[in-house]
Formats: structure tokens, sequence, C-alpha cells
């Protein structure tokens, strides 16, 4: 959420929001929220009037009842009627503006950053920076689906009569794989100063509205029946909700991170990667959430760091990929900068996003009412960031693919061997 004060202080601020928001294909009129902003106040102002002369007719009701002057207090009476009158429909039309206001101010998009690139989609998305070469193998290549097939690592089939399409189960030495990245990448956070978190799967609708994932996301979020609770698709929502309302002391950044399942519909992406884990309903991730200050500088040294971990991690794995700069069109409404980390996935042959970073400034602190107290003593809103330390089966991908072997096995990187119980290599 934005500052409203910010946007009717000109009608260039207005106009800067109204490209933002067609940018990032929000369907949002900023006139008709600045013509409801000004009717909301001025009801306002004459609600708050009729009822300070209510309260003042009553009082000298009062006072003529004691002095026994029956016609005059009989004359005011009808006075206060026809304001009861008057108020009851103003409070409602006010209801009614406040309604359609919040809805409008509810698809208000964040500013985006001066160097984030304009474009429509991901088409439009500008490389940084590449990390490692794609391998070139001297045998027919397998996908992660082949792969895990034949070292009993993955079922799609029993996955989709179970669960329905894009379900899958991980089997044996799949699971352990699954885990050992995750825990990987929690024991490089631990390192990197963060705080572990176990986190509600299930949220309300009110901690989804405040992390701006609602209104526009809700066609991609599971609802339980009857409840107000939804799935979560990412662990960002439930840890930056830890601190919704509160004061929080960020003389130095709070780092969070958690290891979570996610779950998302996938409305939309019928016919979209169908084969193998890329697109799945349920998966898990690392996330990475900070707090800090509100300063420019320090949320952008933040943002490089979080997406450096996430660097490191696709480093120890040995994996090649490349660092985006995302463009306006495939930001999400909360975002005023993000890098994409995108991964080298031989059987797609080509790179395929596996991480994200953004930074949000203070637009979902806002909406969550998280704020600190500047070295004034005033309160200000918080800056928040997030990133993708890992999302797994997706990291199996270029895992399973990058590293096969001629004969059928798979190399396992020095850093995960740990975790697989010193195993090198998984053998048919």
């Amino acid at each position: 959420m934005l500052d409203m004060k910010w946007l009717r202080e000109g009608k260039e601020n207005q106009e800067t929001i109204q490209q933002i928001a067609n940018q990032k294909g929000i369907d949002l009129s900023v006139q008709e929220l600045m013509e409801l902003d000004h009717r909301r106040r001025s009801m306002l102002q004459e609600v708050e009037d009729l009822r300070h002369d209510r309260n003042r007719f009553t009082q000298e009701i009062n006072t003529l009842m004691r002095q026994g002057k029956r016609d005059e207090t009989d004359i005011i009476k009808a006075q206060v009627k026809a304001i009861n009158e008057r108020l009851g429909e103003q409070e409602q039309i006010l209801r009614e503006t406040k309604v359609k206001y919040n809805e409008l101010l509810s698809l208000v998009p964040n500013i985006v950053s001066s160097d984030t690139p304009v474009g429509a989609s991901d088409r439009d998305n500008v490389e940084i920076r590449k990390t490692g070469q794609p391998p070139v193998f001297e045998f027919p290549l397998r996908d992660h689906v082949e792969l895990g097939e034949m070292h009993s690592m993955i079922d799609i089939p029993r996955g989709v009569k179970t669960a329905g399409s894009r379900n899958y189960y991980l089997t044996g030495i799949g699971v352990l794989l699954h885990r050992a990245v995750q825990q990987l990448a929690l024991d490089l956070l631990v390192q990197k100063g963060f705080t572990l978190f176990d986190v509600p799967l299930m949220v309300r609708t009110e901690a989804l509205m405040n992390t701006a994932f609602f209104p526009l996301g809700k066609d991609q979020t599971f609802h339980i029946t009857n409840e107000d609770k939804w799935l979560a698709g990412t662990s960002e929502v439930p840890l930056v909700s830890y601190y919704s309302g509160e004061v929080v002391d960020v003389t130095d950044p709070l780092k969070l991170a958690a290891a979570s399942l996610c779950f998302r519909s996938e409305i939309g992406s019928a016919g979209k990667d169908v084969r193998g884990l890329y697109r799945v309903h349920q998966f898990a991730k690392v996330e990475q959430v900070i707090l800090c200050e509100a300063n420019l500088e320090l949320s952008e040294q933040l943002l490089q760091e979080i997406t450096a971990n996430a660097e490191e991690l696709l480093q120890l794995l040995e994996l090649p990929y490349r660092v985006m700069a995302v463009c306006t069109g495939d930001m999400s409404q909360k975002t005023y900068k993000q890098y994409d980390i995108e991964t080298w996935m031989p059987s797609r042959n080509c790179y395929g996003e596996t991480h994200s970073s953004s930074n949000l400034l203070d637009f979902q602190a806002r909406r969550s009412g998280i704020r600190y107290r500047d070295q004034t003593g005033a309160l200000r809103y918080c800056y928040t960031l997030n990133n993708t330390a890992v999302a797994s089966p997706r990291i199996l991908i270029p895992l399973l693919e990058n590293h096969q072997q001629e004969d059928g096995s798979i190399a396992i990187p020095a850093a995960l061997r740990p975790y697989m119980n010193g195993i090198k290599q998984i053998m048919l």
C-alpha cells in the first residue's frame, strides 16, 4: 500500500502510478481512486459535522427539558430527527463509498526502481550476469523424469492417480536429495545470521491481504472451504505476518528464514510445463525475509545480499545460472525491484527460473502495520525484502540433469554429500 498523502500531492505522482499499473497489467483507474478519496473525505467531514450537531442539540434538549420549555424542546427534537434521517442516509453512502475506495486502494501498485527494465513479460527481462557454463554431453541426454524413474526417485503417474494433475511422489533417495538441498540452504542462512522459523501453512485472508498477495493472487491460492483459511504459497506470508501490527527494533535488520511446504493452484497454466516437476501444486521452499529501516541504500544492499545467498547455494550445487533484472510487466503489484535467478536445465535447453529476490520498500509493512522508531523517536514503516533461497522439487530438475553421467548415474555435488550419508554418486 502506498501513502495516500503522496498520491494526493500532485498529478505527476498519480500519472506515475497509473503508468506502473498499466505496465504491471493491473486494472486500476487512479483518477477514479482520487475521486473516491475526495468524496470519502468530504462525506466523512459531513457525517462528523452532523454527529456534532446532533450531540449539541441533544445537550440543548436536556437543558430545555430541565427548564420545562416544552415547545422549544419539541422544535429541537424535530431538528434532531431530521439530522438523524440525514445522518443515516449519509452514513450508508459513506460505507458504500469506503468499500469502493478500499477495493481500488488494494489494487494500487508499488512504485518501481529507476533501474527496473520496462517490458511486458519475462521475455523482456534483462540478463545481469551469468555464472558457470552449461555442460556439453557426449551421450544422449536424459531429462529429470527419466532419470527419476530410472533411480526410483520420482513417481508422477501415482502422484496423478492419488491427487490429480501436477502432483507427484518423491521416493527413496529422491526424498534424501530433496531434503538435503533444503538443509544445505538452511545451514547456509544460519551462517549468514538468519533466525529459523517453522511457520503455519494455513493463513487468514487478512495475512494475505496485508502481505499484498491478495486481492490479485486469489486465483493462485487454495482456499479451505467454510474457513477463513488459505494454503500459503510461500512462507513469506507467515514470516512477515509474525510482526504485523507491531513496533519492532530494526537497529540491526531482522533476518528470518523458514523451510515450508507451499501450495499453488496454477490457474491459467493449463497445458504449460505439464511434463515433470517444473510447475506443480505442492512444493517446498526455503525463504529469506528481511525487515529493515526505511533506508533506500540499505535496502539495496540487503537485496544484493539475499540474492548473493541464493547464488552461493547454486555455486555449492555446481549449477550454471544467470541473474535477470525483472521488467515491470513481469513484476507483482507489491514489488519495487526484483531479480530472478534462472538455472540451466538441459532438457529444456534453456535457463529456467528457480529463485526470485524482491525489494518491496514499505509497501508490505504499511499494509501489515509493521513500524519502528527512527533516531528521532518517530514511528516509521519498515522496508521488507524476500528471496527464495531454494525451491524443491524444481531445483531437482537442473540438479539431476546437469550432473547425469553417460551410464545413467548422477554425481552428487561435494557440498551435498554430508547431507546424503556421504553418497558421492547415485548409481543404477
